[in-house]
């Protein structure tokens, strides 16, 4: 499968610890702004897809088309949260090469600054966790990303100074494209005096906690020609799951040092793609701690194993640098809100729009969806 589609528009929510208005004005705001920005109407929208479990629960597919006064002919849901997002383009190819639908858009949001348990009741929908984790304290994200860090660490001997520059260079990012959480600039000093979450996790490894939504709307190739905005072409999409449940994954997975998933994903994106891993000009990656930042630049096969603390220490991943890394902050810095953000990034790197940020001579952009035990690739961009 070659695909013949681009994105057209993009849209997003300014991002908040929390917002004055409920999740699905947000949405709507960002879906309207997407389309504003592709220059296509509301009425036009005859496709929706976004990810399988955290979207139809807040904001369904039915409530996004109403608004819109649209029509639907497709409406699709693949994974959840990182992965859904990265691979909604590969679900919006499908539909719009099959003549199911012309114009799809590509929503996520959360609410989780304003919500009480925040993304840590997310994992309650695992039976597993509620019954054999939860009651003795080994519960929540910070947690098991602390356990795979510590593993790392000795494994691989990476250092506090390597893992601290991830966080330090993110935050460099995120200052310079302005509009993100995180105002206040980190050097690897502040890092290393900053209080454990969990050992060896310090504030600054953890993502942020946000309100907001992102969008992004896809059509024919063709027709991309005539809205308002330069089209991004989608290159290639891959999506693997390994046969592992969620209840598990996390915590009692034997191999905790590989991203599941990863590589089987960046090849089957690459191989549709037809370039290689050297032909890409930045990378936007699921950056909810440091350490799978790390983990994903290698697994993805950017780094060898163990070599990804000394690529972003040694300034690497810097825009400037050889693979620029999270160019407007990511999670750590800019917003959590599970990979919109990056999609959104992208497509402004490719259209030339990222200001102080702007990758020079950006050809092609890959992101990568992390949602264990799924994950995602989407690449962007191409040779014209």
């Amino acid at each position: 499968m070659t695909p013949d589609i681009a994105i057209v528009g993009i849209g997003e929510t300014a991002p908040v610890r929390c917002a004055e208005r409920d999740l699905r004005s947000l949405v709507i705001d960002a879906v309207y702004e997407a389309l504003d920005d592709a220059g296509i109407p509301p009425g036009e929208v005859d496709g929706v897809v976004t990810d399988s479990i955290v979207m139809p629960t807040t904001v369904p597919h039915d409530y996004v088309m109403a608004q819109l006064g649209a029509t639907s002919r497709f409406d699709g849901a693949i994974s959840y949260g990182g992965a859904g997002i990265a691979c909604g383009p590969l679900q919006a190819a499908l539909a719009i090469d099959a003549g199911l639908a012309d114009v799809v858009v590509c929503y996520f949001g959360v609410d989780w600054g304003t919500r009480p348990s925040g993304p840590y009741g997310f994992h309650d929908l695992y039976p597993a966790k509620q019954a054999f984790e939860k009651p003795y304290g080994f519960n929540a994200q910070p947690i098991y990303f602390g356990l795979w860090t510590r593993r790392y660490m000795k494994e691989f001997g990476l250092t506090p100074e390597q893992l601290g520059s991830v966080a330090v260079q993110q935050r460099q990012h995120a200052l310079m494209r302005g509009g993100g959480q995180m105002t206040k600039p980190l050097s690897i000093d502040d890092y290393l005096s900053a209080p454990c979450v969990a050992d060896p996790l310090r504030i600054p490894d953890c993502c942020l906690i946000t309100d907001g939504a992102g969008a992004f709307v896809m059509t024919s190739r063709e027709r991309a020609r005539d809205c308002r905005k330069p089209p991004v072409p989608v290159a290639g999409v891959g999506f693997q799951s390994i046969p592992v449940s969620g209840d598990s994954v996390f915590t009692q997975d034997p191999n905790l040092l590989t991203t599941p998933a990863a590589q089987a994903a960046a090849d089957q994106a690459f191989n549709m793609a037809g370039i290689k891993r050297s032909d890409v000009d930045f990378l936007e990656l699921y950056d909810c701690f440091t350490i799978s930042v790390l983990m994903q630049l290698e697994d993805m096969g950017f780094c060898e194993k163990g070599e990804a603390g000394a690529f972003f220490e040694s300034g690497r991943a810097a825009i400037g640098g050889d693979l620029p890394v999270n160019t407007h902050g990511g999670f750590l810095s800019y917003s959590y809100r599970l990979g919109i953000e990056h999609v959104v990034e992208a497509v402004r790197q490719l259209r030339g729009e990222a200001g102080t940020n702007q990758v020079a001579n950006a050809r092609f952009g890959a992101v990568g969806g992390f949602s264990l035990p799924d994950y995602g690739v989407l690449i962007l961009g191409d040779d014209d």
